[in-house]
């Protein structure tokens, strides 16, 4: 008679042995349980327009409910294709060189595994999203951390510069910017253009929130520089522009060839996305309106959380695009940062999240990240919480 063998999972080696459960779900988490307004993750509590969920909802009834095209349905396409030419003066074919993909998230780590191999190097701004560095490892290669300058968040291009080797595969760069609500200017890009202009090094630029820009700024898109635009990967988020995140809908614009490669890796990791949400997107896109006024209508959500915030003893950082809020704590706390965010979620009754949490290995400044793409009701009542503050 054979000996019973117990069923074994086999031991497991983690491509990414560093990564544990982010700082958003454990505020949200934190928020959830003490019943606090949560202005930590970076999402609307408020509906999307009802006219862009008519359009998904004739798309699937008009029976459009089976595999698109692998790189998107091509109204889509064509309509991303003429608003970026119409906002940045930089045409790219419909047909080769915009890719639909599952969110932004996913156009980041396709872009990276489609031009990084391993052994190389990616450099990598910090403060940054927290999904950079693991698509980096998972493409067997080394975020090399450049911080921001500490206080203005603007690019440091002599440490750029000195970050820069013949290893370098690629730097990632995001404006407007999370966390810090900063943008690039005009100057930033020419510098940046050239400074890679002699080099083979790639960029992958995050717009996911190229249409919150204010106070009568223009977003600094790299498809305005054709310098950059020819070496670059742009990635911008559906779901970011319309306020629906959880629809995981974006979209990535790049030279034919560097498209094709983007491709090679999109169609092996998701091969298409949703298909009724991109006809409803694509009609909804004929109405340049929806994101063109986009702008006015976070930038009055700015300021009136900002006028709160003035009553308090935060600090206001600029913010200049995206919909956050940076503030220094300073004066009101000496707890490092995610020890003050837990506090202001437990007995104060709002959750932020620390801006530590965005560098490798953090690095305590006093600041915390509101967001503020809230109902107004929503941002009211936080304020009335801060207000003791």
């Amino acid at each position: 008679m054979s000996a019973v063998v117990e069923p074994r999972t086999p031991a497991i080696q983690s491509r990414l042995p560093e990564v544990g459960t982010t700082i958003f779900t454990v505020m949200s988490a934190l928020a959830q349980q003490h019943g606090a307004v949560n202005l930590g993750q970076g999402f609307p509590d408020f509906d999307c327009d009802p006219r862009l969920v008519a359009a998904v909802d004739e798309a699937m009834a008009s029976g459009l409910n089976q595999y698109p095209p692998m790189a998107g349905v091509p109204a889509l396409r064509e309509a991303v294709s003429a608003k970026m030419e119409a906002l940045y003066g930089h045409r790219y074919d419909p047909a080769s060189e915009v890719t639909i993909t599952a969110g932004a998230t996913q156009a980041i780590l396709t872009a990276i595994l489609a031009i990084v191999h391993p052994g190389d190097e990616v450099i990598v701004l910090d403060p940054c999203y927290d999904s950079y560095e693991p698509n980096i490892v998972l493409a067997g290669a080394r975020a090399v951390h450049v911080p921001l300058v500490p206080g203005t968040f603007v690019p440091d291009f002599d440490r750029i510069a000195a970050a820069l080797n013949a290893r370098t595969r690629a730097i990632v760069i995001n404006t407007p910017h999370n966390p810090s609500a900063t943008v690039w200017s005009a100057a930033d890009m020419q510098r940046l253009a050239d400074l890679l202009a002699p080099t083979d090094v790639f960029v992958i630029s995050d717009e996911v929130y190229e249409h919150m820009v204010y106070d009568g700024a223009e977003h600094q898109s790299v498809a305005r520089f054709p310098e950059l635009a020819a070496r670059s990967i742009v990635v911008s988020s559906f779901g970011k522009t319309y306020h629906v995140t959880g629809w995981k809908v974006g979209y990535a614009a790049a030279p034919a060839a560097l498209a094709a490669e983007f491709r090679k890796v999109h169609q092996f990791n998701v091969f298409t996305v949703n298909t009724p949400m991109q006809h409803g997107l694509a009609r909804f896109m004929a109405d340049p309106s929806h994101h063109l006024g986009l702008p006015a209508f976070y930038q009055r959500k700015r300021d009136l959380f900002r006028a709160g915030l003035a009553n308090t003893r935060f600090r206001l950082l600029p913010c200049r695009g995206s919909y956050f809020q940076c503030v220094d704590y300073s004066a009101i706390s000496d707890l490092p940062e995610e020890a003050f965010c837990r506090w202001l979620t437990t007995e104060v009754g709002v959750a932020a999240i620390p801006l530590a949490a965005f560098y490798q290995g953090g690095y305590e400044q006093r600041i915390a990240r509101f967001c503020f793409a809230k109902k107004d009701e929503t941002l009211e009542l936080a304020l009335q919480r801060l207000a003791r503050l």
